[in-house]
């Protein structure tokens, strides 16, 4: 249940800040509603992960790795953004120290 939890906050961080893009500076009602409700739904579900005990540093760094990694994707492939290999690269070091400390809470 925590990594559905985890998961539930990934998935609704990247709707909201996705959104926040999208709504133009708050001009556009849809986009801001999903931005309010994306954070909400983000910060009480990773709060329920944290509740069960995953440790907060674990919790963090992967909520925020999957987020920046899926939102540049995201924002490449359909927001018309850059995503050069420098930036690749960035994401890839990202995602290894997730994985790394990952790791490291197993041992």
């Amino acid at each position: 249940m925590l990594y559905v939890y985890l998961a539930a906050a990934i998935a609704a961080e990247i709707a909201a800040t996705v959104s926040l893009k999208l709504s133009e500076g708050f001009t556009r009602l849809w986009p801001s509603v999903i931005v309010v409700l994306g954070y909400a739904i983000a910060f009480t579900a990773l709060s329920r992960a944290l509740k069960l005990g995953m440790p907060v540093g674990v919790a963090y760094a992967v909520w925020s790795a999957i987020g920046v990694a899926s939102v540049a994707i995201i924002g490449w492939r359909f927001l018309g953004e850059t995503l050069n290999p420098t930036m690749v690269i960035g994401l890839v070091l990202i995602i290894g120290g997730v994985v790394t400390l990952e790791l490291g809470r197993t041992h």
